[in-house]
């Protein structure tokens, strides 16, 4: 199955394209890793096209699509759910919507990513790999799940511990989506991981306006 992984749920996209079989796993032929801070929609689709090109691959090869559904900042998430859903629609292929933080790292681990609001996206791994705890959001000092940490360093300070620089890739993305690729009938809806309000909210009241 050949698959476009696309993630932009952090300030690095990533556009991926993939062989997978339940068998095999995952054969990255081609990936994208764009840092985009809030230029996703810019970027999105140059990524996506100069992965399939890189993969000597069209989109008309394409027989899934996984997404990753955050947690992440509300606009950068809508780009990537929309952008995976247009596609999906378009070619008639199954999309898939799996948990970024699952795509980060692998193993027993506590994933964190940047939320800003000096707070971070937080998950907790077992050895298997399946998520105990999470997503969630927190302050980086009131975060009570343990180590080893994975994901952004920036945070170890406020962490009290290191952490391994770790980022969504397209492997990770198709690892997370294995049991729904395997079955694309059990995938749920494209549901974004927002985690909490956005920053622009709309007014609470609306102020008369005089005519004179």
């Amino acid at each position: 199955m050949l698959v476009l992984a696309l993630d932009t749920a952090t300030p690095t996209l990533v556009a991926g394209v993939a062989r997978w079989s339940a068998a095999d796993g995952a054969q990255v032929l081609a990936e994208q890793a764009v840092p985009s801070g809030t230029r996703h929609a810019e970027l999105l689709t140059p990524a996506i096209r100069d992965a399939l090109a890189d993969a000597g691959v069209t989109r008309a090869n394409l027989e899934a699509v996984v997404v990753g559904l955050g947690p992440g900042p509300f606009t950068g998430l809508r780009v990537g759910v929309v952008t995976a859903a247009a596609l999906g629609d378009a070619l008639g292929l199954p999309v898939v919507g799996v948990c970024s933080l699952d795509a980060v790292g692998s193993g027993a681990r506590t994933v964190v990513t940047d939320a800003r609001r000096k707070e971070v996206y937080w998950a907790t791994y077992g050895a298997d790999g399946t998520r105990t705890d999470g997503p969630a959001v927190v302050r980086p000092a009131d975060l009570a799940a343990g180590g080893p940490f994975v994901g952004d360093p920036a945070f170890a300070d406020r962490l009290g511990a290191p952490v391994e620089p770790a980022e969504v890739t397209t492997a990770g993305l198709l690892r997370a989506a294995a049991a729904q690729l395997a079955d694309p009938s059990s995938a749920g809806p494209l549901v974004p991981l927002y985690l909490r309000r956005p920053d622009a909210t709309p007014p609470t009241s609306i102020k008369a306006v005089s005519q004179t």
